[in-house]
């Protein structure tokens, strides 16, 4: 991913001009859904808006854009020794798709109430392995497709099952074969591995550290363990249509933390568009 910088405000508290530490180095694009990699000097302290960030031993840090992030970002940065200093960012508004899905079974779009309980600790369960606080950046190393197929459905559209319109679609759907092998899209360490999942039936997560995590769902066979490294290419199971799904597809997934973003924007610097073909 290309640096895009658009600083629109710098200012340094406490501090002369010339004593000020060096601005952050920044990959990735300010763009609602996107992840933002930094690198600033090693002791430093660094909060994106007013959330401090994991910093590593040698100053690398990632953040996530929100699906509906305001139009302004800010980073401060204090390095050891210096003052305080603030960076402020413009961030791009996006137009989301609508997608409409009929045909699904009438429990999978308003479950009954002896399922909750099951779909609770799934909600649960999802959430605990994507707030892991890993200090690894196996991130950094970037990212792969899961899957080689056609993009059916992208980041950020609006839901409509069957007539009625529920919430954000958070993923990229890749409309791969059942039985297609499903790769690690980046090394890290697997936080959640299920088969039976409501929504999402098999499923799999892997941190890739500093909040920054990948989710692999509807999956016929997972092949991997909680706590299991993988490296990136490794296969960890099989594209299937479990859960809510009305056929066998990849859907896959990307987080800061609890924070949404668009997978595609982890490999290319341009959202995925329906309909193109990943290798």
């Amino acid at each position: 991913m290309k640096t895009l910088l658009r600083a629109l405000v710098l200012l340094a508290v406490g501090v002369s001009a010339s004593a000020q530490a060096d601005a952050p180095t920044l990959k990735g694009r300010w763009i609602q859904g996107g992840m933002v990699q930094g690198q600033v000097a090693p002791g430093s302290q660094v909060w994106f808006n007013q959330t401090p960030l994991l910093v590593s031993e040698q100053g690398q840090f990632a953040l996530g854009l929100a699906i509906n992030e305001p139009a302004s970002a800010s980073l401060r940065v204090r390095a050891p020794g210096q003052g305080e200093q603030r960076f402020e960012f413009a961030v791009e508004q996006r137009q989301y798709d609508v997608q409409r899905i009929n045909g699904l079974p009438s429990a999978m779009v308003n479950p009954p109430a002896s399922v909750m309980a099951q779909i609770t600790r799934d909600i649960e369960r999802v959430t605990s392995a994507r707030d892991r606080k890993s200090p690894s950046t196996e991130y950094a190393q970037g990212f792969i497709w899961p899957v080689s197929a056609r993009v059916s459905s992208v980041y950020g559209s609006r839901r409509v099952l069957n007539g009625e319109e529920k919430q954000p679609h958070f993923a990229v759907d890749l409309a791969a074969g059942k039985g297609t092998p499903i790769k690690a899209s980046a090394a890290g360490t697997v936080s959640l591995a299920r088969t039976d999942l409501y929504y999402t039936g098999g499923t799999v997560i892997i941190d890739h550290g500093q909040g920054i995590s990948t989710t692999y769902l509807h999956m016929s066979r997972v092949d991997v363990k909680a706590g299991q490294e993988v490296k990136q290419g490794e296969v960890i199971g099989q594209v299937g249509s479990t859960g809510r799904a009305t056929g066998p597809h990849l859907c896959w997934r990307a987080n800061w933390y609890q924070t949404r973003l668009d997978p595609s924007l982890l490999i290319q610097d341009q959202p995925a568009r329906k309909g193109e073909v990943k290798r």
